[in-house]
């Protein structure tokens, strides 16, 4: 019996085959762009979430400034309102584990003939645990190294390979301006953050050592910004609170007066990216599925003229004995061949579309089972859905009229 309902149904479509092809196009194009929009939806997701690993879990930043002078208010980072004693009271605080505070810059790194302008960290040694930064080669620098202002460095990937290539930097000597610097270790990759800018282009070294040989800071003891490492993301708002408190007393602050640093929550910023990443890739899902109601419209269309030019032929059915369930199974069968067809091509031509995309553009793309399963899902239950009502009303035509119909 179904093998007789596919021969029919597949000769139906054969006889008019350019309307039968324009229609499956719809869903072609439906489940294409469904497909490929979710997999750079996802892409971009998880791009998002390898950023913020590698940031770090449970960071603070606290950035040094937002001093007024006259009324006008400084920037933040500016102004040296933090010191590393303060960094060393965050540390003892319930709820922090480790305590990073950090002298940013930037320098020109020189190795032979070889130069390259890099972002530069002068800091503690536990750096390396507040931003989980493991040491793929060599070793870090320690407490004995920051104590004697000692000239080591740890380098990262980029910096590593522009002034190195494929040897390794280990024991190799680097300049800053004509301070040389021995090279203890190469940093594991991160990527880009949050801001775009290369992880892997940076080079660490003792904060002393930038304070007093790199930078010359005419305040001793001062940073820019302090990074705080939390134990778990449940004891973030109060870890959050007691920075607070701590440092306007240490600063003898009052109570009508504006904090002079700027205390950010970096797991909250990431959390607010991934968020929006999500919504991104859910919009793009939704306007790629317009293209399949838009696929399932024209499946209705072209079944309701199919059925006003076959009324005859199902007339005559119906006199030779056909149930009204068997003109209804006939042609929602054809609705449904038409919108699997349609889907399977949409498939092949969105995951197609996804590898290029991600060969041409260098842009990650995920195509998961699970969007693969929904598109082909969706394009089914809309084949059967906008099926329904031509099947339904060629099934409930009168025989008589039906064979009168011209």
């Amino acid at each position: 019996m179904l093998k007789a309902m596919l021969g029919e149904a597949w000769q139906a479509m054969g006889a008019n085959r350019l309307r039968t092809a324009l229609t499956m196009l719809g869903m072609v194009i439906g489940v294409g762009a469904v497909v490929l929009m979710m997999a750079i939806g996802q892409g971009a997701q998880m791009a998002v979430q390898q950023t913020i690993s590698s940031m770090g879990s449970n960071l603070f930043i606290v950035l040094a400034g937002y001093t007024s002078t006259g009324g006008v208010r400084a920037g933040s980072g500016n102004a040296p309102t933090l010191r590393i004693a303060d960094a060393e009271a965050i540390a003892e605080l319930d709820g922090v584990v480790s305590v990073a505070p950090i002298h940013p810059g930037s320098a020109q790194l020189v190795r032979g003939s070889n130069n390259w302008n890099s972002f530069l960290h002068g800091t503690t040694a536990e750096y390396f645990d507040v931003r989980s930064w493991n040491v793929i080669e060599g070793a870090p620098f320690g407490d004995s190294d920051v104590r004697a202002a000692t000239r080591v460095a740890l380098i990262g990937k980029t910096a590593a390979t522009n002034l190195f290539g494929d040897e390794s930097p280990v024991d190799k000597t680097i300049r800053i301006g004509q301070i040389p610097f021995t090279v203890v270790g190469v940093l594991a990759p991160k990527g880009q953050n949050l801001d775009g800018r290369d992880q892997d282009d940076m080079l660490v070294i003792p904060i002393t050592t930038a304070q007093r040989k790199v930078f010359g800071t005419s305040f001793q003891g001062a940073v820019r910004m302090i990074m705080v490492k939390a134990a778990s993301p449940e004891v973030m708002p109060a870890v959050e609170k007691s920075i607070t408190a701590l440092l306007r007393q240490r600063h003898r602050i009052r109570e009508s007066q504006d904090n002079d640093f700027t205390l950010r929550n970096l797991t909250a910023v990431a959390d607010s990216a991934a968020e929006t990443t999500r919504v991104m890739s859910l919009l793009l899902g939704a306007i790629a599925s317009v293209s399949l109601l838009v696929g399932g419209i024209g499946i209705m269309n072209i079944m309701l003229v199919s059925v006003t030019e076959r009324t005859r032929e199902i007339g005559i059915r119906m006199a030779i004995g056909a149930r009204q369930k068997d003109i209804l199974s006939q042609f929602l069968l054809e609705a449904i061949i038409i919108s699997i067809a349609g889907c399977l091509i949409g498939l092949l031509l969105g995951v197609g579309g996804a590898i290029l995309v991600n060969v041409l553009a260098n842009t990650a793309v995920v195509i998961s089972g699970s969007s693969v399963l929904v598109a082909f899902g969706v394009a089914a239950g809309i084949g059967v859905f906008f099926g329904f009502y031509p099947a339904r009303k060629a099934a409930a035509l009168d025989p008589i009229e039906a064979l009168r119909y011209q």
